[in-house]
């Protein structure tokens, strides 16, 4: 299923997919591959290697929703939850896996105690290595042929996801990234100006 694309031509090809199946174009194998390689080669500050990852697939990734949709019912209001986030949460579930982006504190203490001059900055530069093994896994599950989506549930269902998976409560979840073999189209994509809103060039 794999098609040759340049980096960029992968970067201009993904998307947001919200209409998932169960179904994946690809095997767990190559799943498991593709978090490793990211890990293995996204970049951290000072190489703290700070992510960790938890890769749920099909009755696991099922569970993870279930876990979430009796969360969320406790949380949010009868009316609103039937109409609105129950069937958000079950389109989901429907999906094939998820990933699960977590942050290990105790390399980013190290850092910490051994630069104690950027110490505040340290979760943040945390938050971007996060960001940026999100953005590969996702840039290239869909050069596989799949589809994600990224959600943010966290830090409401951590404490019980945590415990079922036997998942160090130190961590701290950062996102989910939702994927299955696509059913659907994604939104039109639209974009703001660039020049002189959100690209300045000195120099050239």
């Amino acid at each position: 299923m794999t098609t040759e694309k340049s980096l960029l031509e992968a970067v201009k090809a993904r998307r947001t997919y919200y209409q998932l199946s169960n179904e994946s174009t690809i095997s767990d194998a190559k799943i498991q591959e593709i978090a490793k390689d990211a890990l293995l080669h996204c970049p951290s500050s000072f190489n703290s290697q700070s992510t960790r990852i938890v890769v749920l697939l099909k009755k696991e990734h099922e569970q993870f929703w279930d876990f979430t949709i009796d969360v969320m019912k406790a949380m949010v209001p009868e009316e609103s939850f039937n109409a609105h986030t129950k069937p958000r949460l079950d389109g989901f579930r429907k999906a094939y896996g998820t990933m699960l982006f977590f942050e290990d504190p105790e390399p980013i203490k190290v850092l910490q105690s051994k630069f104690a001059q950027y110490a505040a900055q340290f979760p943040v530069w945390s938050d971007q290595t996060s960001g940026m093994h999100q953005y590969m896994i996702w840039t290239a599950l869909e050069t596989e042929g799949l589809g994600a989506n990224l959600q943010h549930y966290n830090p409401v269902i951590d404490q019980k996801i945590q415990n079922h998976w036997k998942i160090p409560m130190e961590w701290s979840l950062k996102a989910q990234l939702v994927f299955g073999k696509p059913v659907g189209e994604p939104a039109e994509k639209t974009f703001k100006p660039i020049e002189g809103e959100r690209l300045f060039v000195h120099g050239a």
